[in-house]
């Protein structure tokens, strides 16, 4: 449909006080057959199910919560059609810099249109996937992890929220280092946790601090220590912000393919996409024979 991209502009003007937040779902449509004319314009051509059906899929995601009030939604594009007709019997559409924004929106559409469909088509084959899961193991190990957290101060004489007396940083860091000889020594983890540790969350629950993956987005220190253990193990003390931790990892393991398969799919796509594009964008060839329009010296010179 023509001026459809001016159309979806105008009636996000015109209804953003009406349009829902992107957490509400979109409102459905009713389930009429196609041919159900739900519309009749001022110049005698009807609008039926089918073409509501292809205008709501699209409208982006967050311009669906207008059809809430579907009779508003039709007459504001009865509106937008008129003045699009009316434009064209101007010939607005042909004069500059009109018809160039037009074609260029066009050209836009279409290349978005065609990203969008070369982005969905390659098709990975279960082998390719099972190839990359087996050469890629490191991607998807995981670390079952408990911590003991050792909290302190850089203030003189400052309490935590509890009104327990905060340790200044080396009284901290030689405790850590002293619970470290200990749990090293054979002394139970969990009890050191219960006894010991400055995080709420994590001592309520025996010291069970998270299951980290080498994806996730944490601090270096923290992956470069977890990830370097055996189950088992306990890390040296790990100084993070106000703190120093201790963590054991209670679980070391992979996570399946079945698990993975989805991201390992989709990454494989978007490879394949990327390369595609690359091509795409590499097989262009460009000819600029006028120096003075990339560098604009010839024209900073005259206006001087």
């Amino acid at each position: 449909m023509k001026a459809l991209s001016v159309f979806v502009f105008t009636c996000g003007i015109l209804a953003a006080q009406a349009t829902p937040p992107p957490s509400v779902p979109a409102p459905s449509i009713p389930d009429l057959p196609d041919g159900t004319v739900i519309a009749v314009f001022d110049d005698g051509v009807k609008f039926t199910m089918a073409d509501f059906r292809n205008l709501y899929a699209a409208l982006p995601a967050n311009q669906q919560g207008m059809l809430r009030d579907r009779k508003a939604f039709l007459e504001q594009y009865a509106l937008m059609r008129k003045l699009s007709q009316m434009a064209e019997a101007d010939k607005l559409d042909q004069a500059s810099p009109n018809k160039e924004a037009l074609a260029f929106n066009r050209m836009f559409l279409l290349s978005q249109m065609k990203l969008q469909t070369e982005s969905m088509k390659p098709v990975v084959e279960e082998d390719e996937v099972k190839k990359y899961y087996e050469a890629n193991q490191g991607q998807y190990h995981q670390v079952k992890v408990k911590a003991i957290y050792i909290a302190f101060s850089r203030a003189l004489a400052s309490q935590a929220s509890n009104g327990k007396q905060l340790l200044t940083e080396d009284e901290a860091r030689a405790k850590a280092q002293k619970l470290l000889a200990d749990i090293r020594g054979g002394a139970d983890f969990v009890k050191l946790v219960r006894e010991n540790s400055d995080d709420a969350a994590s001592r309520d629950k025996d010291g069970d601090f998270a299951t980290l993956h080498p994806t996730d987005t944490i601090p270096d220190a923290i992956k470069a220590a977890v990830f370097s253990l055996k189950q088992g193990e306990v890390s040296e003390a790990i100084e993070q912000g106000n703190g120093f931790y201790l963590l054991r990892a209670e679980e070391v393991s992979t996570r399946p393919l079945a698990e993975v398969h989805g991201d390992i799919y989709t990454a494989l796509q978007q490879e394949y996409f990327r390369k595609w594009l690359q091509a795409t964008h590499d097989g262009i060839k460009v000819q600029f024979p006028s120096a003075e329009f990339l560098s604009g010296q010839k024209a900073a010179a005259e206006g001087k």
